[in-house]
């Protein structure tokens, strides 16, 4: 009998907190389900980070000022990142990875093409933090999937595999909306990107019924119970540790669209030309998110310490008139990237119950969120006033967040487990 068929016996599964359930089995490996994520993950990107390399010069075309603009898309980031406080917990109680994962990818799909449509500052600005609010409700769950399938490869490899191949979209996404632009303007760049939007659910849709329980992956002798507490209070003190060290060197970090933003008022960057240098960021980003994990599962945490120069750096580049430098400039934001985007988020993993990865990652993420969301909006400000003190407030936080960061080390032993 055909295993595929509407009878065939299905395996029976039993779950602590969900009684009886019967599952279809997966029909990927885990590495090929981290490869296949990583596919849908690299359409997505393609939408949103094609919007996101051109929405500061947009946001500007209807009069935004930098501080404006650092403080819509650093709201939009905080969007993203804080509201997982909530999506997390809901992915821990309900379990419903896939149903969460797939409402955020759709509310990512349809909003980013609509931003071209609009004829107001307001109408764009709310479409670019629903877009963000899809990327909250998904996340979480989604990583959480991530974890399980890549307990006995190695969290930093695949984590860093997953960022590679989600970049490749952030490469091209930009590069195809630079080329629309160059024929027809900024809208009908936003436009095309309903294209690898359409194929993004399509490819999530396959996923799902080819994985129908990513937790099946997990081995089953990885045992390990939450500390005494309940909510927050279960989190350990590492976590903590690592969440302000993360949030510290965030506030000196900022977000694409104000390095944008200067690109178009500065006249530094031709207009066609900056989607471009956002695709030159992504494609460091992937580099750097690669040699970020395999660093991470040999050397654990010390691995992070290299992110701090690096962001100390971005505003010394990005924030020059010379074209060279801001070029260099986004190549360094984008290595920064890199090592956020994958190496932090195995290491949450890591450092939380098995039980309460979700939870972790919404916490993590909030306090991320927030931390960037005023980092954006002061640099906006102090952007109007030079760009000497952009770079002092960048080099000061850096500083800043290597104490918790060796505090951490002195905890952790520097290793990648909690």
């Amino acid at each position: 009998m055909n295993d595929d068929s509407p009878s065939a016996p299905r395996p029976t599964v039993t779950s602590p907190d969900r009684g009886q359930r019967s599952f279809a089995p997966n029909r990927l490996s885990p590495a090929g389900f981290v490869l296949a994520f990583g596919v849908v993950s690299m359409l997505a990107d393609m939408v949103y980070e094609g919007a996101r390399a051109i929405t500061g010069p947009y946001l500007a075309l209807f009069g935004a000022s930098a501080a404006m603009v650092g403080f819509i898309t650093g709201l939009g980031e905080a969007v993203a990142l804080v509201f997982r406080l909530a999506t997390g917990r809901l992915a821990d109680r309900t379990h419903r990875y896939w149903a969460l994962s797939i409402a955020g990818y759709v509310m990512t799909v349809v909003a980013v093409p609509l931003i071209g449509a609009t004829q107001a500052f307001w109408q764009a600005a709310a479409l670019i933090v629903t877009e963000r609010f899809g990327k909250a409700v998904r996340t979480p769950a989604r990583d959480t999937m991530l974890a399980q399938a890549t307990a006995d490869m190695g969290r930093g490899l695949g984590f860093a595999i997953h960022e590679a191949l989600d970049q490749v979209g952030a490469v091209i996404g930009p590069l195809l909306v630079a080329g629309v632009i160059a024929l027809s303007g900024y809208r009908a760049g936003f436009a095309v990107l309903a294209i690898p939007g359409v194929l993004t659910l399509a490819t999530l849709a396959w996923l799902r019924r080819a994985v129908p329980r990513p937790a099946a992956y997990e081995p089953a002798r990885r045992e390990q119970s939450a500390p005494a507490g309940d909510g927050l209070a279960a989190l350990p003190r590492r976590f903590w540790l690592y969440a302000v060290f993360s949030a510290v060197s965030m506030l000196g970090f900022p977000t694409f669209a104000v390095l944008a933003y200067h690109q178009e008022v500065s006249h530094a960057i031709e207009p066609a030309w900056i989607p471009v240098t956002f695709a030159a960021a992504m494609g460091m980003d992937a580099l750097a998110a690669l040699g970020s994990g395999y660093l991470y599962d040999r050397v654990g945490l010390r691995g992070l310490a290299v992110a701090l120069p690096l962001t100390a750096l971005v505003p010394f580049l990005s924030f020059s008139a010379t074209p060279s430098l801001v070029w260099a400039g986004a190549i360094a934001w984008g290595a920064v990237m890199g090592i956020h985007e994958s190496t932090m988020r195995a290491a949450v993993a890591d450092l939380v119950p098995d039980t309460m990865r979700g939870t972790g990652y919404g916490v993590f993420t909030a306090i991320y969120g927030l931390a960037w969301l005023a980092g954006a909006t002061i640099i906006g400000e102090l952007y109007a006033t030079s760009f000497l003190v952009v770079a002092g407030f960048a080099v000061a936080t850096q500083a800043a967040a290597f104490i918790p960061l060796a505090m951490l080390w002195r905890e952790a032993g520097g290793g990648p487990s909690p």
